[in-house]
């Protein structure tokens, strides 16, 4: 794992864009480093729409959303000083979805947080940065948080948690 290459998990939250803001104040434009935007899909759930039709516009302006925040996070790292070169972005749609053939890959549907730590470990980056979303105790012990999952199953690697 290479501490200069880092994963940013990007959605479409405030907190993805502060992770990011952060992470172009510490790399800026220091040579040798590489950050990888990673936006995972999740799709609204087939039975809160009344046909196909319905769900798959649903599925394709989240899509439009989450490349948008994409690209204002790339906008975001750009005007902090990293040199656009150095960014690369991927998105990975669910396989359920409808938008999953334009997608640069496919997402199995396990958890948010080991897909993020699989795909670093895969693309070989020692630093992974994520946004706290900031939700409270008595929901994070019902449901947990993605970046305290990242915090507990992150093996070899540095994890920055902005908040």
């Amino acid at each position: 794992m290479d501490p200069k290459k880092m994963l940013i998990a990007v959605d479409a939250s405030e907190n993805a864009q502060r992770a990011a803001e952060y992470a172009a104040r510490i790399v800026g434009a220091t040579p040798g480093f590489s950050l990888t935007l990673l936006t995972l899909e999740r799709p609204p759930e087939r039975d809160l729409y009344k046909d196909d039709a319905a769900h798959r516009a649903a599925c394709q302006a989240r899509e439009g959303e989450m490349r948008a925040a994409q690209g204002a996070i790339k906008a975001v790292l750009v005007a902090g000083g990293v040199p656009a070169g150095m960014i690369s972005a991927h998105y990975v749609a669910s396989c359920k979805s409808p938008q999953a053939e334009g997608a640069d890959q496919c997402s199995l549907g396990q958890s948010i947080a080991l897909e993020i730590l699989d795909f670093a470990k895969a693309q070989g980056c020692g630093t992974v940065v994520v946004g706290r979303r900031g939700v409270s105790k008595a929901e994070e012990f019902l449901f947990g948080s993605v970046s305290s999952k990242i915090v507990h199953n992150a093996k070899n690697c540095t994890v920055w948690v902005i908040s």
